[in-house]
């Protein structure tokens, strides 16, 4: 470790000297509207802990995927299974993965069946403008299953035509193991991304594969994804807006779910969405916004690849949403409300055939208009045909007690539904159960901000408390994983960040941003004996640091991450980028995992050590 600390200093101290030089303001991040609520707030005037990742701060990364890029934002905490972006699960603030709600351009994509598969985006991470993650519960906001908080997903949209071709072939220059064919571990990519349009009428059309013959063992996998997207102005005061997109995943999945026996299973997921929406604005102060959306994904898992006569579960789930939201501007803030209903249902040979509904609504209201005070409150009320009426109160207040510094507290609850997979799957090595009751949360939350220039430096303390929290545990190796409620699941969590950019001159530009988080979980423990899922892989420490350096037409980039979970070892892990960008070529070179760490994100599945990419992307 003190190597690899001593590497890290030296490839910084150029840049912490840099820092000492004049900044100017490089980035628009704070005109950015970010789609935390339905009210549309500008990223300056939020109370709540967002974070933005933009995209031209993805390309500055030795990422490949959207998995990959989330990785690098504080607080969230992916845990892969299948890297190159074949299996993810995320979680924030130390919640598990089925407690963070997934959406793509605001409209929900998390999976019913079970949030293993809610990263199943078919978008490549070339069409995606920027990520935003709202920390903390965020039911009033987003609705249910937003426990500990929501990640949206914007694509790119412009008035200008362009064609982009990206490629990237990447190894480890190892050769593959016993059994497993021959030959070295490796993979490539390609993604196509065209801007179609003019100012009424925008189109993203995108098309890509990803390619690898794995890592380890039974690992290799083949993603293939399409994405259309269009936005239509039909007049100044009514918009149409509809996507489609679907993507195919097969993948070996050694030590994915039931480890020792999985060595020989594979999965073939196949994902498809669609959406369409409107906005009409009737007069000066009212907008109405229609929306439906569909979501349908089938999963075929087979735990012995070249015996489908057993160890077989095939799935279906469809989703079906639809959505009524608007907004009232009055001279003394402005006000939402609005309707959404959702109806799941699964088909299968697991789990049997189930359905259910969830029906809500909401209000809430924003102003400005108080001094220096920056106030959102609301409430969502929601009913769900298998656990009844429930209403998630919250609010949001920040004081700007200075130009450069707010103070925000942020108050709310959530809801967690338990997945299909929680109640009713019965795999053998993890059973369901159907006696589960739903999560609910409080959190509590202070956060102290500081922006002047391109300087954003941000800390804050939070408080969760999950009534009915879902565990899968066993008391004995010999017995299958099964999910309880076990009562209380408290956490306590301290956050900092800091970041910065400078030009240095009219060639030269640095920036760096840096985040800490300490998780802390209180009175959740277990009988001797018993083994639990989610207490293995919590988070507990997690440091991010992004540095990055432009000269002219070159780049030399750096992203930096220590993990420490509350029962596994700590992985500190580099990557390093060295691009040319000239015009509409950009060539670089990766190497990620610097020191060649072996670790686990989650389950039995061990990623790939130092790996090395070459790519290149030429837009027209």
């Amino acid at each position: 470790m003190g190597r690899k600390l001593f590497f890290l200093s030296v490839f910084a101290i150029p840049f912490v000297g840099l820092a000492q030089l004049r900044s100017s303001d490089t980035t628009a991040i704070s005109e950015i509207v970010v789609s935390e609520n339905r009210l549309q707030i500008p990223f300056s005037k939020t109370s709540r802990n967002i974070q933005v990742i933009t995209k031209q701060e993805i390309q500055q990364l030795s990422v490949r995927s959207i998995n990959e890029a989330l990785a690098f934002i504080g607080g969230v905490d992916i845990r892969q299974r299948g890297p190159f972006g074949t299996q993810t699960d995320v979680g924030i603030d130390g919640g598990s993965f089925e407690q963070t709600l997934i959406l793509l351009n605001g409209v929900k994509i998390s999976d019913a069946q079970t949030a293993h598969h809610s990263m199943n985006i078919p978008v490549p991470l070339d069409a995606v403008e920027r990520i935003e993650v709202l920390r903390g519960p965020a039911a009033r906001i987003y609705g249910v299953n937003a426990l500990t908080g929501a990640i949206n997903i914007i694509t790119t949209t412009q008035e200008s035509n362009s064609f982009s071709v990206h490629t990237q072939v990447g190894s480890a220059l190892e050769g593959k193991e016993a059994g497993d064919g021959s030959g070295m571990y490796g993979g490539g990519s390609l993604q196509l991304v065209a801007h179609v349009g003019h100012t009424s009428f925008q189109n993203l059309l995108t098309v890509s594969q990803d390619l690898s013959n794995g890592q380890r063992y039974n690992t290799a996998s083949s993603n293939r994804r399409a994405f259309y997207q269009a936005n239509l102005d039909l007049d100044e005061r009514n918009s149409v807006t509809w996507m489609g997109g679907g993507i195919h995943n097969t993948f070996g999945a050694n030590g994915y779910y039931a480890a020792p026996y999985d060595v020989e299973s594979q999965e073939i997921v196949n994902t498809s969405i669609a959406s369409v929406g409107s906005s009409h604005q009737f007069g000066e102060r009212f907008v109405l916004k229609p929306r439906v959306s569909y979501r349908y994904n089938e999963d075929d898992f087979r735990l012995y690849r070249d015996d489908l006569s057993k160890g077989r579960s095939e799935h279906s789930t469809n989703a079906f949403s639809a959505e009524l939201n608007s907004t009232l501007y009055s001279s003394i803030g402005d006000f939402g409300f609005g309707l959404e209903t959702r109806s799941e249902k699964i088909e299968s040979t697991n789990m049997g055939d189930h359905h259910r509904d969830n029906h809500g609504a909401y209000v809430e209201y924003s102003t400005d208009a108080l001094r220096n005070v920056l106030l959102n409150v609301g409430a969502y009320v929601n009913y769900n045909t298998d656990y009844g009426w429930q209403a998630f109160p919250g609010i949001d207040i920040a004081y700007l007690f200075h130009p450069s510094w707010k103070l925000a507290l942020n108050i709310g609850s959530s809801q967690r539904i338990p997945s299909f997979t929680d109640l009713y799957l019965d795999q053998g090595t993890n059973v369901g159960n159907r006696d589960l009751k739903s999560e609910n949360a409080w959190q509590y939350e202070a956060s102290l901000q500081y922006h002047v220039g391109n300087l954003r430096v941000q800390t804050g303390y939070f408080y969760r408390n999950i009534a009915e929290y879902i565990d899968w545990i066993r008391e004995d190796a010999a017995d299958p994983y099964q999910p309880q409620n076990f009562g209380e699941n408290r956490v306590q969590g301290f956050h900092m960040s800091v970041g910065q950019h400078f030009k240095i001159n009219e060639q030269s530009v640095f920036s760096y941003e840096g985040s800490y988080h300490y998780l802390a979980p209180k009175d959740l423990t277990y009988a001797d004996g018993v083994t639990s899922k989610y207490i293995l892989e919590s988070l507990k420490h997690q440091a991010i640091l992004r540095l990055a350096y432009q000269q002219g037409v070159w780049h030399i980039s750096s992203g930096n991450r220590f993990v420490k979970r509350e029962l596994k070892n700590s992985y500190f892990l580099t990557d390093i980028r060295v691009a040319h960008r000239h015009k509409g070529l950009n060539l670089y070179a990766d190497v990620t995992n610097v020191f060649n760490q072996s670790y686990i994100e989650t389950a039995a599945v061990p990623l790939p050590g130092r790996w090395f990419s070459l790519g290149i992307q030429y837009t027209l």
